[in-house]
């Protein structure tokens, strides 16, 4: 059953950790350029969480049944990466696409965010794909309220990703966050609208939508290290990610921060503030 957050210290503590991985990532911004390794900004990020935003690195060592320890501060997911990469020593070059997907831990509270960043100079393939994958996350949000369903979100970023000739990763979903990493809901990028949970003031939860240029397939990364996923066909991935608290009237995205990327003119403005607690 779904963990509903409605006290008020309880709410502010979330919004200070979401506010703070979107800051992490603004952060990050302008160190992902070529030739920097993603051990470098993983680097970069462990310094930052813990000597300036005084945050722990959730997924520093973190491990379900059957996974090894997660080695390192975020994940780095490069082109046909889907999630879960892991920093290493090559070096990123012009051209490539990356998602930097970072989780910290404030006052016993989560905050989790991704963005997906283009090095230098892409294709236009790459572009649109960032780009479809970023408005197919607000679309889902915007299904976000009192009353509405899971599978609504799910339908709305599935029907829009597929009409631009995408297709869904199936086995990996958003979640439920808040006291724990991982909590109640699952919250998948597809289905049918009315299914699945739900939604109730003070649930808070992920929606961040892996979309491939080609098929869904998925499989192991070559790297052999228990948690990079890459596609099948060896197709451009791209993900975004947000978390999203369940108000009385709507929605609050709770990682939004100064540097985000401009939220798309379709999306009401009044939407995204934050709710009186």
């Amino acid at each position: 059953m779904s963990i509903t957050y409605k006290n008020a210290a309880e709410i502010e503590g979330l919004r200070v950790a979401g506010r703070l991985a979107g800051e992490l990532l603004d952060y990050l911004t302008p160190f992902v350029k070529p030739g920097v390794t993603t051990n470098e900004i993983n680097q970069l990020t462990h310094d930052y969480m813990v000597n300036v935003q005084h945050t722990i690195p959730a997924t520093l060592g973190y491990g379900p049944p059957s996974y090894p320890p997660y080695p390192k501060s975020l994940c780095t997911s490069v082109n046909h990466q889907v999630c879960h990469g892991v920093p290493n020593d090559k070096p990123l070059k012009k051209g490539d696409i990356v998602n930097l997907d970072v989780t910290g831990i404030k006052d016993g509270w989560h905050g989790d965010s991704s963005r997906m960043f283009l090095v230098g100079d892409v294709s236009i393939a790459a572009k649109r794909l960032c780009q479809v994958t970023y408005d197919a996350m607000w679309k889902g949000i915007m299904c976000v309220k009192p009353g509405a369903h899971l599978g609504d979100v799910g339908h709305a970023i599935q029907t829009f990703a597929e009409k631009q000739g995408y297709s869904i990763v199936r086995e990996f979903c958003g979640h439920g966050i808040g006291a724990k990493f991982h909590e109640d809901p699952q919250v998948m990028h597809y289905g049918r609208p009315g299914t699945r949970e739900e939604l109730k003031p003070g649930m808070v939860f992920t929606i961040e939508p892996m979309i491939n240029i080609g098929k869904r397939d998925i499989k192991d990364g070559p790297e052999k290290d228990g948690w990079s996923i890459v596609t099948r066909d060896h197709s451009l991935s791209a993900q975004w990610e947000h978390m999203v608290l369940v108000t009385e009237t709507g929605y609050e995205v709770l990682t939004l921060s100064a540097g985000s990327p401009p939220i798309p003119d379709f999306v009401p403005q009044t939407a995204t503030a934050p709710a009186k607690t």
